[in-house]
């Protein structure tokens, strides 16, 4: 097993070169948020953009349209009811971001087929929350894309069959991986990242994390970083660990740190982490 810490940060997470555009830093398509649970998708999104993704989409419920708007004006916002809309937003990116908020009822279950219709083997494709229970309840098969899944542990235990209290065994969940043919970034105290080759653990992280919209929070940060960094991997470890290690700065002074505080200070966390010119 290897171990994510600062240096896989500098690893990853590059100078940006002065010939820049938002083209450069990838488009990324998110998609979720019914209307019950507009915070997920809204944590999600403003992740992404704080985390520097050139371009960012929201296909969500109309009834989040003015609280994104007003959270984060940079952010484009259209309607998943609309099949048309919802299919050229997911064919114009780079990276696809579903199932944060998105429930789990028919029309979410053909919101996520719609988007497992579109997606190519060349987009990347995160999988979180109620996607992935959809996935193992209905038995869906994964699409052709580069996939990666972001599930927290019972999650996990729906997907692959591993019960909680034997989730400890890298082996299992490395098999359960390989048959998915996805990176797999299983979420817990000690976050795990499986790949084809390797299992990473988190080294980064507080108690004080635990409270609702994490794991959104993370879905939208793996996007915006493999939207920008070549080495997919690393990219998803950087993520992982810069996640935590905020949390763990601001955890120092309080004593519950909330999702929406970890947002804010990606971009500096980001720049004194950037690699060395």
């Amino acid at each position: 097993m290897k171990y994510i810490n600062q240096a896989t940060l500098k690893q990853t997470i590059r100078v940006r070169p002065d010939n820049s555009f938002k083209g450069t830093y990838g488009h990324i398509t998110l998609v979720g948020g019914n209307a019950n649970f507009g915070g997920a998708i809204i944590m999600a999104t403003m992740a992404a953009v704080y985390s520097g993704a050139g371009l960012v989409t929201t296909l969500t419920d109309p009834a989040n349209k003015t609280s994104i708007h007003a959270q984060l004006p940079e952010a484009m916002v259209a309607d998943y009811h609309n099949v048309d809309t919802l299919t050229s937003s997911v064919q114009g990116a780079d990276v696809i971001v579903i199932g944060c908020g998105l429930g789990t009822d028919a029309e979410a279950l053909a919101v996520l087929k719609t988007v497992f219709k579109t997606v190519t083997p060349e987009q990347l494709l995160i999988i979180d929350g109620s996607a992935i229970t959809m996935v193992a309840t209905e038995h869906l098969s994964l699409p052709d894309a580069r996939i990666i899944l972001t599930p927290h542990q019972i999650e996990w235990q729906r997907l692959s069959g591993i019960k909680l209290a034997d989730q400890s065994d890298v082996a299992r969940n490395q098999t359960v991986r390989d048959q998915l043919n996805a990176i797999v970034v299983l979420k817990s105290h000690r976050t795990q990242v499986y790949t084809k080759d390797d299992v990473y653990e988190n080294t980064a992280g507080t108690p004080a994390q635990a409270t609702g919209g994490m794991g959104d929070t993370l879905a939208g940060m793996v996007g915006g970083f493999v939207a920008q960094f070549a080495n997919k991997e690393n990219a998803v470890a950087a993520a992982v660990y810069a996640h935590s290690a905020i949390a763990d700065q601001l955890a120092q002074n309080q004593y519950v740190v909330l999702p929406h505080q970890i947002i804010h200070h990606i971009p500096q966390f980001m720049k004194q982490n950037e690699a060395d010119k």
